[in-house]
């Protein structure tokens, strides 16, 4: 059958009417193909969007790393925007929309990827599109170079790690004194694979090696910057995706808190935003994960000129902070996992905080809190999208509310 796309959905297939969904298409376009329920799964395009460009990466056909290589960077990052904007127009909300920032090629500091025992070796990359394949990708166009460059070490990894038929995975970051790897899915560590791990690790330069959890070697602390401060994170501990992107987010958070002299930063992760907004407030930094405060704690103690900063191991699920404890705080960061932060959001919109600084990964549950803020007589002044996910459906943003 033909049918003509209407519109992208929030997972980056074209939506056709009935509704039919094609992936790897762009609106306007006219495509054929057969149709497998409501899905056509293999297009092809009778008629192309003046959005299509060359996918940059030789590996985009198959890769399901990225998903939007097809589209120009124009019409990307409109349409990104444009997620957001719908999202809070669902909940009756409207917002300045201040312009995208969107991070370089080869800067994605991050990732995970995934190992397999082949006859001749080992294999590592990403998941095939729609596939538990694993697909090599030595051109990938997202990848920082360091990592690209730590692939050779991981499939040196993968015979000790995976069984026969079994897949591996690998968390790698990049850091300042090398790239922290840390392994998962694999098999028991034994002391027999102890020397050889670590062989392997020296020889690489891998700053840090965990193997499910547990620490192998440490040749230097692998180190993150968070305005002055330096912090070691616990492996694998959550990280923004990009330089740049964490600067955008830092900077939106920033703009937002004015003369704030005392700031709660809720979901703190290892000091994201905390460590930069101590260089001009006091900080009660809470977060559920007590080794990711302690890494924050590490981080300013050793940091010079920061203010005060204090931490609290909390569940912001189950005992969210009360309008009574934020009283003191003339501003708050909050910057909740996909789920949203729907029951500290209540008690943020029953107390009288002055400013809130909203971060987001999905703007969804953005705007649902949004609209419960707003509701309470918060004001959304404006919204900052910031694509570090370069090329995926993924979208990030940074609000500032007040309350007068």
């Amino acid at each position: 059958m033909t049918v003509t796309i209407r519109r992208l959905g929030h997972l980056g297939d074209g939506v056709a009417d009935g509704p039919v969904f094609v992936p790897l298409t762009l609106p306007g376009e006219e495509v054929e193909g057969e149709l497998v329920g409501d899905r056509i799964a293999q297009p092809r395009i009778v008629t192309p969007s003046a959005d299509r460009v060359r996918p940059p990466c030789s590996h985009f056909k198959s890769c399901g790393g990225c998903g939007l290589q097809h589209a120009s960077d124009e019409f990307v990052a409109k349409w990104k925007v444009d997620v957001v904007r719908a999202a809070l127009h669902a909940q009756g909300l409207e917002a300045q929309m201040r312009p995208i920032i969107t991070s370089p090629p080869q800067s994605r500091r991050r990732a995970v990827l995934s190992g397999r025992r082949t006859k001749k070796g080992a294999l590592v990359g990403f998941h095939a599109r729609a596939s538990d394949t694993v697909i090599a990708v030595p051109n990938c166009t997202l990848l920082h170079p360091d990592l690209m460059a730590c692939i050779p070490a991981l499939e040196e990894l993968v015979p000790l790690a995976a069984s026969r038929k079994g897949e591996v995975s690998f968390n790698i970051t990049q850091s300042s004194v090398g790239v922290d790897v840390a392994v998962g899915n694999a098999k028991p560590l034994e002391r027999a694979l102890l020397a050889e791990l670590g062989t392997i690790s020296q020889k690489n330069g891998f700053a840090r090696l965990s193997w499910n959890g547990e620490l192998v070697l440490e040749q230097s602390a692998p180190q993150q910057r968070f305005g002055r401060a330096d912090v070691t994170p616990p492996p694998g501990a959550f990280l923004q995706a990009t330089v740049e992107g964490q600067t955008a987010l830092t900077d939106a958070v920033l703009a937002t808190l004015g003369k704030a002299k005392k700031v709660a930063d809720l979901f703190a992760g290892c000091g994201t935003f905390a460590l930069p907004i101590a260089e001009q407030a006091e900080v009660h930094a809470v977060e559920g994960e007590a080794s990711m405060l302690t890494a924050l704690d590490q981080g300013w103690r050793r940091a010079t000129g920061l203010k005060t900063v204090t931490t609290e191991a909390r569940d912001l699920f189950r005992r969210p902070l009360l309008p009574d404890e934020l009283k003191r705080y003339d501003a708050v960061v909050i910057d909740p996992p996909r789920a949203g932060g729907e029951a500290q959001i209540v008690e943020l919109a029953r107390s009288d905080v002055p400013v809130i600084a909203a971060v987001s990964c999905n703007p969804v549950t953005f705007a649902r809190d949004a609209r419960l803020l707003t509701e309470s007589g918060y004001t959304l002044e404006w919204v900052q999208v910031v694509d570090q996910f370069r090329w995926s459906t993924h979208v990030e943003l940074a609000a500032f509310f007040h309350k007068q």
